[in-house]
């Protein structure tokens, strides 16, 4: 602990190629899938089943460039919220990794969240996308006439969009390239949005920056 130098900590990230910044996504995966990490597993998904499926920084790399894509194709801009309403699924790391590689601004939901809850922070988070399963869907269908600014449902589960807004996520990822250069990021770019626990009132917002990393 003595020897803690934050300007050591800093010494060892990567940074974005030609010196573009830092990015979070760069960090936990994009150097690893470029390296002699590339096949080493980066997430051991086990299943209530107890099957496996397991993660390579490689596969990774691909997924989440996915979403970028997927991110960028539907309009998703810089700042812009993407909230995901899921357990502990691959999912949840591609969309958060995904997200953070197009400098749009990722935040978590708990699953176990009722309705109020949910909508408190998808309209104070003013969420323009929501990742989620089609069961965990059935909480957010009652709120969707009171979130203008949700466009975007994107169902993890399901084989076919629904509607215009209700959309397939798997359909979305095939169409979507496995090839996305992460933008320039300015370290002290907004990355991560956390609400407070909202026990004692409105939860409230904090946002988090690339350099947190």
């Amino acid at each position: 602990i003595l020897d803690f130098s934050w300007h050591q900590e800093r010494a060892r990230r990567a940074g974005l190629p030609g010196e573009k910044g830092l990015n979070i996504a760069y960090e936990a995966v994009e150097r690893h899938a470029k390296s002699a990490l590339a096949n080493t597993i980066a997430i051991k998904w086990i299943r209530e089943d107890k099957s496996v499926s397991d993660f390579t920084y490689a596969d990774l790399q691909q997924l989440t460039s996915q979403f970028a894509n997927v991110l960028i194709n539907l309009g998703v801009k810089k700042g812009e919220r993407v909230f995901t309403l899921a357990g502990r699924i691959p999912e949840l790391y591609i969309a958060a990794l995904g997200t953070l590689k197009t400098i749009a601004v990722f935040c978590p939901l708990f699953s176990a969240f009722g309705p109020e809850p949910i909508f408190q922070r998808l309209s104070r988070g003013d969420a323009k996308v929501l990742v989620t399963t089609s069961l965990l869907f059935e909480k957010v269908k009652p709120l969707l006439e009171r979130l203008p600014s949700l466009q975007f449902v994107l169902l993890t589960d399901t084989a076919a969009h629904q509607d215009n807004k209700i959309l397939s996520l798997p359909e979305l990822m095939k169409a979507a390239s496995v090839d996305f250069i992460i933008p320039a990021t300015d370290p002290e770019e907004p990355a991560l949005l956390h609400f407070t626990s909202g026990t004692t009132g409105m939860p409230k917002g904090a946002l988090h920056v690339h350099n947190a990393v």
